[in-house]
């Protein structure tokens, strides 16, 4: 006669295979590029809002709708998100600034006013992007990933006025052209970022077209024939 047949527990660790992933961790390695962009979105949009100090790993994951966990899976930390963040955002603004000059002629002239009213233009000259820009700034000091991001010294429009000015300089009988061209580019930009400060302090009384007039009578001291 047989042995009765005897149903023994199952071990919960026989269990687990047969089990599902967790759908975040299942999507995290199918898609990370997407809590990727989801991460960096959040932290762009709380620095306008409240500022970096205020912008914690909580808010952050919160907005973004993410456990805690997925900041350290993608980027290590919350240092490195925000140095994910200010790069994305340079990149986003770069990515316009080059549509748009992309529009100009080839005078050196046609190419330095595109590139002033494309920084001014409302793609590129908002609320939202100037509290992003002077908050980045604000902690620029100790972080050179950050600094490099929101710098003046370089970037696309800065390297696009340097060029098209020394090809004005060359026209001119200026005893050192390439001074002339660096001062300008120089003096340019200054006067875009004040025109920056000026909008975020002013936003409802700024006016674009004023900015854009006192940049041209600037130019037009520099270079009377071309301004």
């Amino acid at each position: 006669m047989p042995p009765a047949r005897v149903n023994l527990p199952v071990s919960p660790r026989f269990e687990s295979p047969m089990t599902a992933p967790d759908p975040e961790q299942k999507h995290a390695r199918r898609d990370p590029e997407r809590h990727r962009e989801a991460l960096i979105t959040a932290t762009l949009d709380l620095i306008a809002e409240i500022g970096v100090p205020e912008t914690t790993v909580s808010r952050i994951i919160e907005r973004a709708g993410l456990s805690r966990g997925m900041i350290h899976l993608h980027f290590g930390g919350k240092d490195q998100l925000l140095i994910a963040a200010a790069q994305s955002f340079s990149a986003s603004f770069s990515a316009e600034m080059e549509t748009q000059l992309a529009c100009a002629g080839d005078d050196p002239a046609d190419v330095i006013l595109t590139a002033i009213e494309a920084e001014m233009s409302a793609p590129l000259m908002n609320e939202r992007s100037a509290r992003i820009w002077h908050a980045f700034r604000g902690i620029a000091n100790p972080s050179p990933e950050i600094a490099h991001e929101c710098g003046t010294r370089g970037g696309l429009a800065r390297d696009a006025l340097l060029r098209a000015f020394r090809q004005l300089a060359k026209e001119t009988r200026a005893p050192d052209p390439e001074t002339l061209a660096q001062d300008a580019s120089y003096g340019t930009m200054a006067l875009l970022e004040g025109v920056y400060v000026d909008y975020l302090a002013n936003t409802g009384r700024f006016s674009r077209t004023d900015a854009l007039r006192a940049i041209r009578r600037y130019l037009a001291g520099l270079f009377p024939e071309r301004f």
